[in-house]
């Protein structure tokens, strides 16, 4: 959908029975990068001449078009691309980097750091925690309740939110008041390096994003090729049973739709608890037992953590994974979908292939 001094083209023009959808005329869609539905705006993908880019490409397309329909069609397509070209076309391109971002979402003030815009941050949300840098910045609020008068007062040129976490309703206030945002959308391991691509196009920066997607991607790829599903010498199956404990007591456990339940998956390995209707749900002593996990991992290591854990583990003791020393305390770095999730996959891996 293209925004016009004259409206928007959101419906089809047609002639008869032929039906003409103008962004599929004109516009191969891996050219755009959506910024986000309610922006009715597109991102040219590297493109600073982009009118000239969109003309050339209009006359292919006109060519094309009149070739199979030269009548019927040709005088239509030449209406709408004259009306096009006299209007106020939005196209919205990062030539410069925004000056003034805000963030609120933990993983991506992870991002914007790794991509060396942390002196560009003018705010960020209370669970921002890393970098120790992000401490630093003025915080805004949380994810799920960010203080929308904190936020105007930063003016910012950009608002960098995610749909997991950030809520629906609070991006729509933001465009209200005519603020810029950026929806992050990926949630799974897989979408995260073309998720990377894309907000460095949204930022200006389209060079350093694809090092970091091309890195992070590179990485990812090695991991699933190290066939770890197979390390498992006590395991009954071919495909190793895990188990990742969020946190003891109540007995929290990472379930599907999660990043570690993604990690797991790509390392060729088994989550217990995928099955699970939550993504981190309570889980029972009785169904670990039944099941008997290969591996066990607990999240967030730290002495609080090692102690509330121990009585569980006495529970466990008849469990293949603590019958076998192969229970591990890990980091929290797949809490989060970010530059350090691949480190976190890769300490999986070490500890799956003891």
């Amino acid at each position: 959908m293209i925004k016009t001094g004259y409206g928007m083209f959101a419906h089809s023009c047609h002639d008869g029975q032929d039906r003409l959808s103008l962004p599929a005329i004109f516009f191969d869609s891996s050219q755009l990068i959506p910024l986000h539905p309610r922006n009715s705006t597109f991102g040219l993908r590297q493109s600073r001449l982009w009118p000239l880019h969109f003309i050339k490409n209009c006359y292919r397309k006109i060519l094309k078009v009149a070739q199979a329909k030269p009548v019927r069609r040709l005088p239509i397509v030449l209406c709408i691309l004259f009306t096009l070209l006299l209007s106020p076309v939005t196209v919205v391109y990062a030539a410069e980097t925004p000056k003034r971002i805000i963030s609120l979402a933990p993983n991506l003030t992870e991002i914007l750091f790794e991509l060396g815009l942390g002196e560009r941050i003018a705010g960020v949300t209370s669970f921002c925690d890393y970098p120790e840098e992000a401490k630093k910045v003025r915080k805004v609020g949380g994810m799920s309740n960010p203080s929308l008068e904190a936020v105007v007062s930063l003016k910012p040129d950009l608002v960098v939110m995610t749909t997991d976490g950030n809520p629906k309703e609070f991006a729509e206030k933001l465009r209200a008041l005519q603020l810029k945002t950026y929806v992050f959308r990926a949630r799974r391991i897989s979408e995260l390096p073309q998720g990377i691509r894309d907000l460095g196009t949204a930022l200006g920066i389209q060079d350093r994003a694809d090092v970091l997607a091309d890195e992070t991607q590179k990485r990812i790829d090695g991991l699933k090729a190290g066939k770890h599903s197979l390390s498992a010498p006590h395991s009954t199956s071919q495909r190793m049973k895990v188990l990742y404990i969020v946190w003891p007591e109540p007995l929290i456990v990472a379930g599907r739709g999660t990043v570690i339940n993604d990690a797991i998956s790509l390392l060729g390995a088994e989550n217990i608890a995928a099955a699970a209707k939550a993504s981190y749900p309570k889980y029972s002593v009785e169904e670990i037992l039944r099941v008997s996990p290969d591996v066990i991992f607990i999240g967030n290591m730290n002495e609080e953590i090692r102690k509330v854990s121990a009585p569980l583990l006495k529970k466990l003791k008849t469990t293949a994974a603590v019958k076998n020393g192969r229970v591990f305390f890990v980091s929290d770095l797949l809490y989060r979908l970010g530059p350090r999730t691949v480190r976190g996959m890769e300490e999986l891996a070490v500890y799956m292939d003891k």
